[in-house]
This record gives structure tokens, C-alpha cells and sequence, in this order.
């Protein structure tokens, strides 16, 4: 039997250090810090409820991250 693949651990950085951030900036900064996908979404958005290993959430309003999570 082949042994498991592990899925990349994610970045362990703090996603409240990304709130107040300029969106542009946020988005490269989190990539630099290893994150593989960076959701940019408008506050009050629909998603669904999927967590997806690698991606931050950011909420922005006004070009400024006003919330962030992971998945």
C-alpha cells in the first residue's frame, strides 16, 4: 500500500494581523508567508461553508481588510 499524502500544513501566521491592511499588500504579504489561496470577498458576502486547507479569507471594504479567517 502507498503511503498517505499529506496535505501542506498551513502558514501560522495570525489572520487578525492582516485587519487594517491595504488589500493589495495583505494579499502579497500572506502569499510570502505561505499561504496558497487568498479569497478577497466584499463584506456581507455569500460563501459556502467549505473549509479549504491553504486559503485566507480576507473581507475588504474600501481597499482596507476589515476581517480575516482561514479555510
Amino acid at each position: 500500500m502507498a503511503p498517505m499524502s499529506r496535505s501542506p500544513e498551513p502558514s501560522r501566521d495570525a489572520p487578525e494581523s492582516y485587519v487594517g491592511l491595504d488589500a493589495d499588500g495583505a494579499g502579497r504579504l500572506a502569499r510570502t508567508r505561505g499561504w496558497r489561496v487568498v479569497r478577497t470577498l466584499p463584506p456581507g458576502a455569500i460563501v459556502t461553508m467549505e473549509y479549504v486547507a491553504g486559503r485566507l479569507n480576507f473581507e475588504v471594504e474600501d481597499d482596507t481588510v476589515t476581517r480575516c479567517w482561514i479555510g
